[in-house]
């Protein structure tokens, strides 16, 4: 029996239990750990004691409060002239000198009424009546519902440095401003997502929460095994499926255990739709199973899938698969996994390993228990009574049945002929499926279904919810839509940390962590990169990474960042085009630096509010060595293609390859065809030698940019 087995079944804290253990000479080492067989009726007998006396105790206090009652009442009857009286009897006698009133009343003057006058005018002392409104709004809209004319609130908007026409949408904090500056209190009116919000809240009632399943996320490294295991446990064949046996999208599958239980698992692509989830709200893991193959050992994308686990603090069970080839290694496996925090049981620490292997099917039923019994330690609970709600894992448009949501149910149950808000879509349930395309009723909490009859496509992770009829859910969704709308065309994008927001965030005294995420081009600069910054931090202000590595900028790196509010630190390294795009759409802080120094000056200067005004690039153009040749007089000159913006011959360049910075200069040539021109527009080809290097290789990427000086605005303290 383990220690939080025996814990539940005595009604105590497994560090009570491990406490007494110690006490009688036992060795124990955490909640999972096996207890020695003969200390268990000790044990027993020890706590059995201890409940039996907060009974005796509970009793003794509950016949004082009992005694101290009738005191109380006997103290309020002594007073009364007549003590058996019943208290209905005594109340008309309390009630009946009623004429007095009259009396009182009746001799008023007439001009008395006018007294209230003074009552009326007290609401104006604590300000004017709030105007309850729905966000956004238009200005048009804004100007009806404050009767304000439009080139008023045009003009104000103006002085607030808002330059928008009638047509154009207000987001809540502008609209307050403006309110501000008009002298109208505005407050914000509760939509109907809000009010179910509440309602599902409200519903949590701890009596009505049951035991639920676990929710299982497999991740690791490519071509570890993680569906291959993930088919051995569901006795499948998915991955035959897969496009070059690799996963192309999220998968969610359920898998009852006889006698024990269910286990939902999620496989996804990797890490980054796992973070990307995170990053849009959505926290559906309960667990993390980090599969690593056994002859490989941890690899780059085993230590990313590593920090992402860690940072949404998801417990994680090391699967150590391939362990039936004749090279696994898996005490190499295990030391590397210690380097990373990850300590095994075996050794010491708190980190489940099970060795598995997906051909063979050993460690199965192991890993299974595990999960089990981890999922047992969490007290997963949920409601199953209350109207559904829960998260989309993916969403894609078929031609038989148009759109379709693979949605994990989080709370309540969802059935067919539900109306169901999604995102900025909604629809009635036609159908619902299990993920071996079984057609089922219900989907109750932690079990996963695809969901037809909505009227469009959901994002992976959406939140939807079950509501009463479509009206609510047409208002809702059209509420959602003016807000999508609004932020599309604001270009708005969540208010995500940075270096120059750094000390307003500080001041106001509710941020404790600054979060990094270092890429470098060679391993030693990381580190040194790394150790310096953690050094940085103070009794304000503790400095984190939270991931680092060699090679550019990822879409992973950056949607860490966006789901962990951290800044991510370019050494030497740029970021790829995407991933370039989606830091600019999730309002990622990304900086660049070629030398260490400046990063800790940053930094230190950034904590202190001191930060100087910042020297921004501008990307022109980026064009692609297609060729190149050999000539006498300029050297190296590649044949290449404009890809992006232009590329201006006075500008400075950058040529990348594979992303990294390998030279940074100016251009000596450019030509179109034999004739030099300033700059070459997107589209066309051109000639090009850069000064001072020689060794210009085809798909060689060079970067023309210039540099803009931007002021740095911060609330000096």
């Amino acid at each position: 029996m383990r220690v939080h087995e025996l814990a539940k079944e005595l009604g105590f804290g497994s560090k009570e239990i491990t406490a007494k253990i110690q006490e009688l000479g036992g060795s124990v080492k955490g909640h999972m750990s096996l207890v020695d067989e003969a200390l268990i009726p000790k044990i027993r007998a020890a706590f059995s004691s201890q409940k039996a006396v907060s009974t005796v105790k509970s009793t003794v206090k509950s016949a004082d409060s009992l005694k101290t009652k009738p005191s109380k009442t006997h103290a309020v009857e002594t007073k009364s002239p007549v003590s058996k009286v019943p208290e209905k009897l005594l109340v008309p006698e309390e009630k009946k000198p009623v004429p007095k009133l009259e009396k009182i009343e009746a001799p008023q003057p007439a001009s008395e009424p006018v007294q209230p006058a003074p009552k009326k005018q007290e609401p104006q002392n604590t300000g004017p009546v709030p105007i309850f409104i729905r966000f956004p709004i238009t200005v048009g809209h804004f100007s009806a519902e404050t009767k304000q004319s439009i080139p008023t609130v045009i003009k104000t908007l103006m002085t607030i440095g808002v330059f928008a026409n009638v047509n154009q949408f207000l987001n809540r904090e502008v609209a307050m401003s403006l309110a501000e500056v008009l002298k109208i209190k505005i407050e914000k009116l509760p939509d109907e997502e809000e009010k179910l919000l509440h309602k599902h809240v409200a519903s949590q009632n701890d009596k009505q929460l049951k035991s639920r399943p676990p929710v299982v996320t497999m991740m690791g490294h490519v071509d570890h095994g993680k569906t291959s295991l993930l088919d051995a446990i569901r006795s499948t064949n998915v991955v035959a499926t897969e496009k070059g046996a690799i996963t192309q999208h999220i998968g969610a599958y359920g898998v009852d255990i006889p006698d024990k239980g269910h286990v939902t698992f999620l496989d996804t692509p990797g890490h980054e739709a796992f973070t990307a989830m995170r990053a849009r709200g959505a926290n559906v893991t309960d667990v993390v199973v980090l599969v690593v193959a056994a002859d490989d050992g941890i690899m780059p994308q085993t230590i990313e899938a590593i920090h992402h686990a860690q940072e949404a603090q998801c417990p994680i069970v090391v699967a150590i698969n391939k362990t039936d080839l004749p090279s696994a290694n898996v005490k190499k496996v295990l030391g590397e996994l210690q380097h990373h925090g990850l300590v095994p049981e075996a050794w010491g620490g708190k980190t489940i390993c099970v060795e598995v292997s997906a051909k063979t099917g050993k460690g199965i039923p192991e890993i299974l228990d595990m999960l089990l019994l981890e999922a047992e330690v969490l007290e997963l609970k949920a409601n199953y009574d209350c109207e559904a709600s829960g998260t989309v894992i993916e969403a894609h448009l078929t031609k038989g049945s148009g759109p379709v949501a693979t949605m994990i149910v989080q709370r309540g149950t969802l059935k067919v002929g539900d109306v169901v808000v999604c995102g900025v879509y909604f629809g009635r349930v036609r159908a619902l499926r299990n993920d071996r395309g079984k057609q089922v009723k219900e989907a109750t909490p932690s079990y996963a279904a695809s969901v037809m009859g909505l009227a469009g496509v959901p994002e992976a992770g959406d939140t939807f919810l079950v509501v009463e009829d479509e009206k609510i859910a047409r208002r809702i969704t059209e509420q959602r839509a003016l807000e999508k709308r609004e932020k599309d065309l604001s270009g708005g994008s969540a208010k995500h940390l940075s270096l120059e927001n750094l000390y307003d965030r500080l001041s106001e005294g509710d941020f404790k962590e600054l979060k990094i995420i270092i890429k470098a081009d060679v391993q030693g600069s990381m580190e040194a990169l790394a150790q310096s910054l953690e050094k940085v931090s103070n009794d304000q202000c503790q400095v984190r990474v939270i991931h680092s590595g060699v090679g550019p900028i990822s879409e992973s790196d950056v949607m860490l960042a966006a789901a962990s509010d951290a800044i991510i630190l370019g050494f030497h390294v740029r970021a790829d085009g995407k991933a370039a795009i989606t830091a600019q759409k999730e309002g990622v802080d990304l900086r660049y630096y070629n030398i260490i120094y400046e990063v800790i000056e940053d930094v230190q200067k950034a904590m202190e509010g001191l930060l100087e005004p910042t020297y921004s690039e501008v990307i022109e153009g980026r064009v692609e060595i297609r060729q190149t040749f050999q000539s006498s007089k300029a050297g190296t000159i590649g044949g290449g293609y404009v890809i992006k913006g232009k590329i201006v011959r006075i500008n400075q360049v950058r040529v990348l390859r594979n992303n990294v910075v390998i030279f940074q200069g100016k251009i000596s040539s450019l030509k179109r065809f034999k004739d030099d021109v300033r700059d070459v527009a997107q589209g066309f080809e051109c000639g090009i030698s850069i000064e001072g290097f020689k060794e210009l290789q085809p798909s060689d990427i060079i970067e023309s940019f210039r540099i803009e000086k931007v002021a740095t605005k911060l609330t000096s303290s």
